[in-house]
This record gives C-alpha cells, structure tokens and sequence, in this order.
C-alpha cells in the first residue's frame, strides 16, 4: 500500500511539473501593469501621442484554437459605466502568434492575413490610443486575447463592439490579458 501511495504521488508531482504552460499575452512596448508610451497615446481629443498600436506576442494558446480575437477596453473611461473600447481585431487566423507595434492601422493592412477590425469608440477601426481627462487617476487598458472555436465570427456590418464582446466570450477557449496604464 505504502509503494503505491509513494508512486500515485510521485506521478502526481511529475504531471504538475512539466503541465503545460498557461495562455499568455505579453509585449515588449510595456509590462504587465506598466504604463504605455506616449508613442501609444491617442492623436486627438487634447492628446498630441503618436497612436501606434503596441506589440503584442502570445503563447501557448488552447487546444482547438481556430482563431483569435483581440479586444482593448478601458474600463475606468467617464462613460456611465461601459468603457471604452479602444481596439477590437476579430477573426486573427490561428496560426498567428503576434500583432507587430502598428499593426493597428485604421485599414487594416498591417494585420494578419484574414484578420478584421471591429469599429471603435473612437468611430472608426483601428487602433485608438490611450486619452484620459487631465487630472484623473491613471487608467487600465486591457488587451484581452480570447482564443476561439470558430474561424470567423458571423457578425452583422452594423453589429455593436457589445455585441462582438458577447460572441467572442460565447465562442471563448480561453483568454490571455495584459494589462497596460496611462494618465495625463
């Protein structure tokens, strides 16, 4: 009895060390929790930042991942509660393993083949940098990578980003955040 409780245990601490390592999204523009350059900063509504789009890289994604979507939020906007959406990419083919800085053009060219851009709070598609009000606290800007079942989300052309927030999550394997923070 005591030899098989030693190897069921032994087993156990074996699969545990070498389990696989979790999704995640990471970048070399900022660190987790880490403030965004003013190269990221929004070029408008009183910001003079450069609004390019940071790097993003991610590992290590679900099985079964068909696709990935990528949503910017900030959730500490002056909007009554919902946020701000900041960058919304759909449909990211699932061999993709990185958004390069300024992959966030409003035309879409610099992103992975098949791979859209949803419309923004900003009006447009493409990437909106950070833009606090002057004086507020510094900001959370969540770039959450869902990893998805499907390869493309069937979303109708005047569909609202709360809308494809709810069929990305229907959708959802799993997801990786990063976590990035600006003020002014």
């Amino acid at each position: 009895m005591r030899h098989h409780l030693f190897a069921v245990c032994a087993a156990t601490l074996l699969s545990t060390a070498y389990a696989a390592e979790p999704f995640a999204l990471k970048s070399t523009d900022f660190a987790h929790k880490g403030k965004l350059s003013d190269k990221h900063v929004f070029a408008g509504f009183g910001c003079t930042g450069g609004n390019t789009s940071p790097s993003l890289a991610w590992s290590n994604p679900p099985a079964g991942s068909r696709s990935f979507a990528l949503m910017v939020h900030d959730p500490d906007a002056p909007t009554g509660g919902s946020g701000w959406w900041h960058w919304v990419v759909l449909d990211i083919p699932a061999t993709a393993r990185q958004l390069p800085a300024g992959a966030g053009k409003a035309d879409g060219s610099a992103l992975p083949a098949g791979a859209s851009q949803w419309k923004t709070d900003f009006g447009g598609p493409g990437w909106g940098g950070p833009c606090p009000p002057v004086g507020d606290r510094p900001h959370n800007y969540h770039f959450t990578l869902h990893a998805l079942k499907v390869d493309k989300l069937e979303l109708p052309a005047d569909g609202s980003t709360a809308l494809v927030g709810y069929m990305v999550n229907a959708n959802s394997l799993g997801k990786a955040t990063l976590t990035g923070t600006f003020g002014r």
